[in-house]
Order: C-alpha cells, then sequence, then structure tokens
C-alpha cells in the first residue's frame, strides 16, 4: 500500500475530505470513525470520498502526511537560518516540543499505538511522515551548521535524535500518560533552553 502513489490529489472536494477526516480520526479514533461520519464531517457524498480514499487507511494516512508537511513548513517560515546557532536550536526545540504535545500529535501517537498490531501501515506512515522527516531535517541541518563550523557532529543522524528526545524531555512522557494536558510556554522555553544547553555541551564548535 502506498498513499502518496494511488491517492488523487485534485479536485476543489479534497481538502474538504481531508479536514473531515482529521477531526473524526481525533475525536473517534482510527477504528472508531466511519465513513459515513467522515463524509458527513466533510460535506461530501461518499461516493465522492471513495473516488479520493478508496480505503480508509489511505485517508488516515494522508491526513498524517498532511498535517506533518504543514507543521514542517511553518516551522521553516518562522526560524531565522542566519542566526546564531543557539538562538535556531532554541527556536527548533520549543517548535519541536510544541507539536509533540499539541492535541493531533498526541491523538495520532494513541491511534498508531493502539493499532499497531491490526494495522501497522498506520504506525509506519506516520513515523516516516512525522518523527523520521523531523529527523532528516535536523539531521541536513546539522550538516549545514557543521559545514559553517558551528557544530562538530561525526554521527548527524544520531545527534538529530538525540535533540529531538532532548526538546521533549519531562514534558512528553506527562503528556502521553495523562499526568499533565496542558503545558505553559515557560515550561516549554525551560526545557527548550536546557535541551540547547546539553547539546551544545557535547557537540557545539
Amino acid at each position: 500500500m502506498n498513499a502518496r502513489t494511488e491517492i488523487k490529489r485534485t479536485g476543489r472536494k479534497f481538502d474538504q475530505v481531508l479536514e473531515g477526516a482529521r477531526k473524526v480520526f481525533l475525536a473517534d479514533g482510527f477504528e472508531g470513525a466511519s465513513v459515513d461520519d467522515i463524509a458527513r464531517a466533510s460535506g461530501v457524498s461518499k461516493a465522492t470520498l471513495y473516488s479520493y480514499f478508496p480505503d480508509k487507511a489511505l485517508l488516515f494516512m494522508e491526513v498524517a502526511r498532511a498535517e506533518c508537511d504543514r507543521m514542517a513548513v511553518a516551522a521553516r517560515q518562522e526560524i531565522d537560518m542566519d542566526a546564531p546557532i543557539r538562538e535556531v536550536l532554541t527556536m527548533v526545540a520549543g517548535q519541536l516540543a510544541r507539536f509533540l504535545l499539541s492535541d493531533f500529535s498526541q491523538q495520532m501517537f494513541r491511534i498508531c499505538v493502539s493499532e499497531r498490531d491490526r494495522f501497522p501501515e498506520l504506525a509506519r506512515a506516520y513515523y516516516e511522515s512525522g518523527p523520521e522527516m523531523g529527523r532528516k531535517q535536523l539531521e541536513a541541518g546539522f550538516q549545514d551548521a557543521v559545514a559553517r563550523g558551528e557544530l562538530r557532529i561525526e554521527n548527524p543522524t544520531l545527534a538529530a535524535e538525540q535533540f529531538a528526545d532532548l526538546a521533549k524531555s519531562r514534558l512528553w512522557l506527562r503528556a502521553v500518560f495523562g499526568v499533565q494536558s496542558q503545558f505553559s510556554e515557560d515550561e516549554i522555553a525551560e526545557v527548550a533552553r536546557e535541551a540547547v544547553d546539553t547539546f551544545l555541551a557535547r557537540y557545539g564548535a
């Protein structure tokens, strides 16, 4: 199953279908989301829905891909890549934490874990659209910083994974287990600063 090649991404109602599906999946999960409810939330007929997505799993994976792409574009637009490396990393860490703590990210994670055994392609697709895509972008950024003499990294793949883990430390597990559902900007900023301090202590030039 290849979500990127089997989906018709044209037509004026395509975005309606994605938005409607997004709402239903986040509210009801994957198994609980019915095609009737998705069509109703999208304001389209079931025939129109099926013309875009003949399979509910494809629709779920496209929702995940589209949201992760949107967040990635927004993040790149907000970051001044010419700023000092500490400032850039702090902005990246904060954005990463906010995304991981968002209702969308938390619910998608829960869905993927709960459906992992029955629908492993869902978890795989979300991993590729979210964590893996983010890791690749971090890795590319670190390689550029190394070339500029701002960082010293021999294994940019591992460094990117370490940075992502630092950026979500303490906060993400509290969200996943329902210990805490709201996070202040001060909490996120503190974790971001500490993440950057730790990362630069290891990889700073």
